[in-house]
């Protein structure tokens, strides 16, 4: 059984689909816990004026009856609000006015590159599917994702370690509870003196015009040993969440752990002993590995962090070159946000937690959820395995 999970939707256009195929039946999902999950990807210090247009809400169109899942493709949509002012230059139909074309692409962004591989005048045929605002489906099927996790005992949450050239204190010591008031933090900070600079960051470098990026980490708890596989490249689990990490707009590189800091240590600082007990079983002091070894799950809580780079869209636009005429010009200035690092976390919450969904369905298969459940339980039993 095997998890799909497809987008469509312009940034400016009527609204934005997640089509989520895979999931049993069986599978309850509240109305009111997928649109925080919304809610959330709109949090953080640092956004622009499109969050003060949005208010982001999941419609379900297909897949679910009476709040459970069919077994069938679940179809959600989100309507995009500022569509309104929008219409002609979104307008799936043609239009009586001829609008002007956008020729200065952004650098950084896909603009000049998208319109060279698909051969387009018009920058706008590019950006707007380019554009994160297509990272509001993606979490909306995330949070049917993290809906399915909860029923096996695994959750998945994110935090801001970074932005710009503030850190937050490292923790190797979180729990699940930890996470219960991070959103109410501006920036998503576990650490109440690094969120403050953070903020007063983001407040200097906005009045600079400049944007900013940042690291968030994501941590999921309650993974079972196993998931993913050492016998081929594509089902080694490292893999799938590099590359589901990376497909998120402006994230530039992904560090499974401590997969960065280790590369600088001998190996005797930079792998987990394993140790036993008859009550605890197998189990590790430390998680440098993040979680994984060998492209699989090891039981210790999964860790991945993402950098992502600053904006390229800025209040004080790059130098570009008119795509129409060659000639030198000034990137294109959009109404934008100056930091979405926070916002980002609760985007690599979505696409960590679809990842491992999808790896559990690999595992598990099952056309209920209680024949997952089931099967969970005898793999458990079988590895007599004990969740801390």
């Amino acid at each position: 059984m095997t998890l799909r999970l497809t987008t469509a939707g312009e940034s400016h256009g009527p609204g934005l689909t997640c089509i989520l195929e895979g999931m049993p039946a069986g599978l309850t999902l509240d109305r009111d816990a997928l649109n925080l999950e919304l809610r959330r990807r709109q949090l953080g210090y640092g956004r622009g004026g499109r969050m003060k247009i949005e208010h982001d809400q999941v419609e379900l169109t297909g897949g679910v009856r009476h709040g459970r899942t069919l077994g069938g493709p679940i179809a959600i949509q989100v309507v995009n609000r500022d569509y309104a002012n929008w219409e002609e230059r979104m307008n799936p139909w043609p239009v009586d006015e001829e609008l002007p074309e956008v020729h200065l692409p952004r650098p950084g962004h896909a603009d000049l590159v998208g319109t060279q591989k698909f051969g387009l005048t018009d920058v706008r045929d590019v950006l707007e599917r380019a554009s994160a605002r297509e990272t509001a489906a993606r979490v909306a099927g995330g949070a049917a994702a993290k809906a399915f996790l909860r029923q096996l005992g695994a959750t998945v949450h994110s935090h801001v370690i970074q932005i710009a050239s503030v850190k937050a204190q490292r923790r190797d010591d979180l729990r699940p509870e930890d996470f219960r008031r991070v959103d109410e933090s501006p920036v998503r900070c576990l650490d109440p003196t690094a969120s403050e600079a953070m903020v007063d960051e983001i407040d200097r470098l906005r009045k600079a015009n400049e944007s900013l990026g940042g690291v968030f980490e994501v941590v999921a708890f309650g993974l079972v040993p196993g998931l993913g596989s050492h016998v081929s490249w594509e089902s080694r689990l490292d893999g799938r969440l590099g590359q589901a990490i990376l497909s998120i707009q402006a994230i530039k590189a992904v560090a499974i752990g401590d997969g960065i800091e280790v590369a600088g240590l001998p190996g005797s600082r930079a792998h987990d002993e394993i140790f036993y007990d008859s009550d605890r079983g197998y189990y590790r002091e430390t998680n440098r590995a993040g979680g994984l070894e060998g492209g699989m799950t090891n039981g210790s809580p999964l860790v991945v962090r993402a950098s992502m780079k600053p904006l390229p869209t800025l209040t004080k636009p790059l130098r570009s070159v008119d795509i129409s005429t060659h000639e030198p010009a000034d990137a294109l200035r959009e109404r934008t946000d100056s930091c979405t690092v926070p916002a980002a976390g609760v985007v690599g919450e979505a696409m960590v937690a679809f990842v491992v969904a999808d790896a559990y369905r690999h595992k598990l298969g099952g056309d209920h959820i209680d024949d997952v459940r089931a099967a969970l339980a005898a793999y458990e039993e079988r590895l007599d395995w004990r969740r801390d």
